[in-house]
């Protein structure tokens, strides 16, 4: 188990101190929540309690479907009149939330309580300035008049850190970024000097660079404003760095909550352990597979009796059917687990059992590909690749091309694994589209093993795309929502006749869905259906159909929960080992990419910065980009070396393509740049051990 610093951990206990001694100012004793739902009653939270003090973050965390988001909707009375809603008390400042009328509590959400929904380009109104939805609040609750308003606007913008505050008030949402459109939104949520804040997967969209910028301003504004934050989320990376308190959940329930720093150290819940265990971290040794928690959450109309978490685990007795009771532990925490005195002992810790897809034996296999001599050329290589997009004048453009990739040249051997990683724009998912030839490239070449790909056409194209496949991030919407599942699998054997039959494309989909750990019954089911990670698994099954020897992995994990995402990592691994796959995987976890990759190649604004072994490169980065980006990741912590990655965030947000700066892209926030990096773009030198760096300090 890893360990916060030690300084983090006696600031925190000194910050907890001084809180313990003011009221709360939200307090929730024994909240449910169910409402009706097609297959029947849907518990979604139930018997919940908590506080939160004047200046606390408190991080509500647990996988999809646990409860985080009712819980919270429940407490700011957005849910539908028909759910139904039973607690002992929910106050807010003394008041009782479930006793005021809609009115009342239209002027406290207003005033009082703030929200900040985890994606901004839906809760922003689109057709409305920036500056006329800062300003509609204030004058509906505060009752400013419009030139009081709006030197307010001027001042919470300033206050979220985005410049250029007078211009940026006559802007649309669509004009402003994912970072800079977050950060309106915790304007919007601070516009009325609320007393409670709470943001739902506030950064759960955005890159870890704009993720550290929006999560350090809202703890600062926590400390300074003594505002009671509760931050709904499933990255503990964020909970280690950024909360005071920590509530886990499951199955509508409380497992555990605590000190942040008592629950990550000495976890007292199994279902706590396993989600710290699939945790990828940047620090330590590398296991070959991440230690996940099998199987899926339950549906909340189905619910287990008793403990809901022991279907799941593995050291479940029978007494886990009883219904769980909340007691203090050894260490101070609240757990739910019937085996908490057990684990405060060191007589049990959790350890994840492997999967059917991870040993050889009764599981359905593909015939792996026959393995290439040992001095056979890479299997794809790409020499000095062009993506340009032209300038295409309207409404809502200024008429400026884009340059998307810029020279890029690199290779991906067999079964090997190249990680991509940068920000949003950086032209990851661009470069993935050209090496599928599912973008035309302005220059340069595409080599698949060894013939030019690059300019194929028709049927010779189509013959590519069998051998090249790809898996998107979002499976729901790559995923046909007519078809079934054995259907969306099938579809690609057909229209490339590799099945003789329905009934022998039918058996295929089956096979398929059993090599990545689905049942045969999960074949006549429609993706709506399906879970967020059973979906991924669907559309690795689709891609496999095919039989490819290689495939784009396109941000595959990111939108998953940390327990489904070990699940997909170790199921990626375990199937580039039996059918000797290659993987460009494209990623903005950088602990993610460590776990899968073999090579890592860094972007920046269409360029290559940076290409090393894994190993190599994540024990000494060499550009500053790569090393700002590393200490943006928020970790579990290990000593010292998880304190240090603390304290340099990137500032500031990437140029636009349409007008990058002269010489080195990143200069104009790079810490360490010099007047030559204005006027020379520096190309990529080779250091010792093959590692490349675009730098002028190394040239």
């Amino acid at each position: 188990m890893q360990r916060l610093p030690d300084a983090v951990i006696e600031s925190r206990a000194s910050l907890a101190a001084v809180r313990s001694a003011a009221a709360p100012v939200l307090s929730v004793r024994r909240l449910s929540v169910a409402f009706p739902g097609e297959q029947g009653r849907v518990r979604a939270v139930r018997d919940i309690s908590y506080d939160v003090a004047p200046g606390e973050i408190l991080a509500i965390v647990g996988e999809s479907g646990s409860g985080k988001s009712v819980g919270a909707l429940a407490v700011m009375g957005l849910l539908p009149p028909h759910t139904e809603v039973h607690a002992d008390e929910v106050r807010f400042e003394g008041r009782n939330l479930l006793a005021l009328t809609p009115a009342e509590m239209r002027a406290l959400r207003g005033g009082g309580i703030g929200m900040i929904f985890q994606d901004p380009m839906t809760a922003l109104n689109p057709v409305m300035t920036v500056g006329d939805q800062l300003t509609e609040p204030l004058r509906q609750h505060l009752g400013l008049g419009p030139q009081q308003a709006q030197q307010r606007a001027l001042e919470l913008l300033g206050l979220v850190g985005i410049p250029d505050a007078v211009s940026r008030l006559a802007q649309y949402p669509h004009q402003f970024s994912g970072g800079m459109r977050q950060r309106v939104m915790i304007a919007i949520g601070l516009s009325c000097n609320p007393r409670l804040l709470i943001a739902d997967e506030p950064t759960t969209a955005l890159d870890v660079t704009i993720q550290a910028q929006i999560l350090e301003l809202m703890q600062s504004l926590c400390r300074r404003l003594g505002v009671a934050l509760v931050l709904i989320t499933h990255n503990l990376g964020i909970v280690s760095r950024y909360a005071d308190r920590v509530l886990v959940m499951y199955g509508g329930r409380l497992m555990e909550q605590g000190a942040t720093t008592t629950v990550l150290r000495s976890p007292r819940h199994l279902y706590t352990a396993g989600l710290l265990s699939s945790v990828p971290t940047l620090e330590g040794p590398l296991t070959r597979r991440l230690s996940a928690i099998e199987g899926t959450p339950p549906n909340p109309v189905f619910l287990p009796p008793g403990c809901p978490f022991a279907p799941r685990c593995q050291h479940a007795q029978s007494a886990c059917a009883d219904e769980p009771v909340v007691a203090r532990t050894d260490v101070g925490t609240e757990s739910a687990c019937r085996r908490a005195g057990e684990m405060a002992a060191h007589r049990l810790q959790w350890r994840a059992p492997v999967p059917a897809q991870a040993r050889d034996a009764a599981v359905p296999a593909l015939t792996p590909l026959p393995m290439p001599p040992a001095d056979a050329g890479p299997l794809l290589q790409v020499e000095s690749l062009e993506k340009h997009y032209a300038a295409r004048p309207g409404f809502f453009s200024r008429g400026v091309g884009v340059k998307a990739v810029r020279d890029v040249s690199l290779s991906i051997h067999r079964r090997e694994t190249v990680g991509v990683v940068g920000e949003s724009g950086c032209g990851k998912s661009t470069l993935g589209r050209l090496l599928l030839r599912l973008e035309e490239p302005t220059a340069g070449r595409i080599l698949f093993r060894g013939e030019d790909i690059t300019h194929r056409r028709h049927n010779a194209l189509r013959d590519f795309r069998r051998q090249a496949q790809v898996v998107f991030q979002d499976p729901f919407s790559s995923l046909n929502p007519r078809q079934r599942v054995a259907d969306c699998i099938s579809e690609p054997m057909r229209v490339h006749k590799l099945a003789g039959s329905a009934q022998a494309a039918r058996a295929e989909a089956e096979r398929l869905l059993g090599l990545v750990g689905l049942r045969p019954d999960h074949a006549d089911r429609f993706a709506h259906q399906l879970s967020g990670g059973q979906r991924q698994r669907v559309a690795i099954a689709r891609a496999l159909a095919m039989q490819p020897e290689f495939i784009v992995c396109d941000e595959a994990v990111s939108a998953l929960d940390v327990s489904v995402q070990a699940q997909i990592v170790n199921l990626l691994a375990d199937l580039q080992e039996r059918l000797h796959l290659s993987y460009l995987f494209i990623g903005h976890d950088l602990a993610v990419v460590r776990q899968i990759a073999t090579r890592v190649v860094v972007m920046y604004l269409g360029r290559v910065v940076e290409i090393a072994e894994r190993d190599q490169f994540y024990s000494q980065p060499q550009h500053p980009y790569s090393q700002l980006l590393m200490s943006a990741v928020p970790g579990l912590g290990d000593g010292a070396a998880g304190a240090a990655r603390a304290a340099i965030p990137i500032r500031g947000e990437p140029p636009s393509p349409s007008a990058p700066p002269s010489g080195c892209a990143f200069r104009t926030r790079c810490p360490v740049a010099m007047p030559a990096c204005a006027e020379q773009m520096p190309p990529l030198h080779t250091l010792r051990g093959g590692h490349q760096v675009a730098c002028l300090r190394h040239a």
